[in-house]
């Protein structure tokens, strides 16, 4: 975390990196605006990182981010970017900011998106991140921007499968997102009442989900769901498998429904577009404190800011005692 004196800001740029999240235009939007109150210009980076990199930007107006509140992805796109890691891009990166008399970096993403920012701190511009992305895995945030409407998206799913499920006594395997973190299947399937929650962080393997909707049959369920995690070893292919060998392993019926990207794609929920807008103000602010290589979050109901320093290289942790209330629940 970084102070400096910035009375003399006139030029912030914004720019969106790493998989994209219902709620970052809002976030957008809310940078956008607050700047523009403030006096400053403002610039879009195309492209996350790698439009730094290749000098992709584009002033905005208050009207350029009009009427994106409500949709999801974002309006700027978003890209990874080898070249941004190299030594040689983020050189490039910083001409492209002082050719174009840029005062402040403002970075909506997640882990990866932030891991950038550091970086870019390190090298003396002064940025401020915004946390965002659907796994809900960023120290410094209770919650962060899409993880609210990517649970209820999954969540909708499930309700759907429940029903159809009682209907032909049958059991539903549901994948979701959660390469590396398990926190969206842990909550969706927690909400929905599912028999059964896999996450990277937790796994059970395909025997242990035999047992557990076997017992479910047994004890009357005339459906069942399994939530699966994207990210976990024993995936959906592999557990149905070990159920092809036996059809009769757990008495329902089976089927698999993967989410995938669908649930990124929806327009951000009430939560969602006020937590960004609040989120993205925050950021400005920050700014215009001078208070600077940090990420602004959302914890015990507040805006905060955590150094950027305390975030890299850590993820936030998925509680067991979660699991444990989705078993105790699933009789």
């Amino acid at each position: 975390m970084h102070r400096h004196s910035l009375r003399f800001m006139k030029h912030i740029a914004v720019l969106t990196s790493g998989g994209d999240a219902p709620g970052m235009n809002a976030a957008i939007r809310a940078v956008t605006r607050s700047a523009l109150d403030q006096g400053l210009t403002v610039s879009g980076v195309r492209q996350g990182w790698q439009g730094l990199v290749d000098g992709q930007f584009r002033q905005l107006n208050a009207r350029d981010v009009g009427g994106i509140i409500q949709v999801g992805g974002t309006v700027l796109g978003s890209a990874r970017s080898a070249q941004f890691r190299e030594e040689s891009g983020r050189s490039k990166a910083l001409r492209n900011l002082a050719q174009r008399g840029i005062d402040g970096v403002v970075v909506i993403g997640g882990n990866g998106s932030q891991t950038g920012s550091y970086m870019l701190s390190q090298l003396g511009v002064h940025v401020v991140g915004i946390a965002s992305t659907i796994d809900n895995d960023l120290i410094g945030t209770d919650i962060s921007i899409g993880c609210d409407t990517a649970i209820n998206v999954t969540l909708e799913a499930i309700d759907h499968l429940r029903t159809t499920g009682s209907s032909h006594n049958r059991a539903f395997l549901v994948e979701t997102m959660g390469r590396d973190c398990g926190y969206l299947a842990m909550m969706a399937g927690l909400a929905g009442g599912a028999e059964v929650i896999s996450t990277p962080e937790f796994e059970v393997s395909a025997s242990d989900i035999a047992e557990r909707l076997r017992a479910a049959y047994e004890r009357g369920k005339t459906h069942a769901i399994v939530v699966i995690a994207e990210g976990v070893k024993e995936n959906t292919s592999k557990i149905l498998a070990y159920f092809e060998a036996d059809k009769q392993r757990t008495g329902f019926e089976l089927r698999t429904t993967t989410l995938g990207h669908v649930v990124r794609g929806a327009p951000p929920s009430a939560f969602d577009r006020v937590l960004a807008t609040r989120l993205g103000v925050g950021a400005v602010k920050s700014l215009s404190d001078g208070e600077t290589g940090v990420l602004v979050g959302w914890q015990r109901n507040e805006v905060t800011r955590t150094p950027l320093t305390d975030i890299v290289g850590r993820t936030q942790p998925l509680h067991s005692e979660l699991l444990e209330l989705a078993r105790i629940l699933a009789k």
